[in-house]
């Protein structure tokens, strides 16, 4: 069964972005960081604290957890565009695994980090907790960076492995998936 998954992933859900002007694959990315921050961070997180007022579950509230949670989203949205838009850039492509990357992106936040738009993917969703005070919707980022870590991040490796090889295998070497580097990565 878990062969089977693995070829359908392969086949279905890493694909190359097809040839495309620069432009063309930062519009997408624009479109597709939208997309995903408009759900995952705002239509889940505004369901859960529904939820959790339906039901009166007990959340946590303190005073200086907004401002600190505002900050917190706004450095990390920033660096998920810069991590977008130097994939499009230099990758030909999008973070998407649909359409990904034709060229291994070893740059700008990848220079520090193995996968920063899920770095900075999870640092927005804990935003989002501290801006709502909310532990249900701490616990929802911590459920999607777990999902993301043990389920999602093989199929990528293993496909990132399979197009890029040896400088795929160097670059994670050097560069960890969590922990970023202090000085950049040089290929």
């Amino acid at each position: 069964m878990t062969l089977r998954i693995r070829e359908h992933a392969d086949r279905y859900l890493f694909r190359s972005a097809a040839p495309a002007p620069v432009w063309r694959n930062v519009a997408k990315t624009l479109v597709q960081i939208v997309a995903f921050w408009g759900v995952l961070l705002w239509v889940f997180p505004l369901l859960i604290l529904r939820v959790v007022s339906e039901y009166q579950l007990p959340g946590v509230h303190v005073a200086a957890w907004p401002v600190a949670g505002w900050t917190l989203l706004l450095l990390a949205s920033a660096a998920g565009f810069w991590s977008g838009l130097t994939m499009a850039w230099h990758g030909l492509g999008t973070p998407l695994p649909l359409d990904h990357a034709n060229r291994l992106v070893v740059r700008g936040p990848y220079a520090f980090i193995c996968n920063p738009m899920a770095f900075t993917g999870l640092t927005q969703g804990t935003a989002v907790a501290l801006i709502t005070g909310s532990t249900a919707v701490f616990l929802y980022v911590v459920a999607g960076g777990s999902f993301w870590n043990w389920v999602v991040r093989p199929f990528e490796e293993r496909d990132l492995v399979r197009r890029f090889a040896e400088p795929y295998e160097r670059y994670r070497r050097a560069v960890r998936c969590w922990v970023p580097r202090l000085t950049p990565y040089r290929d």
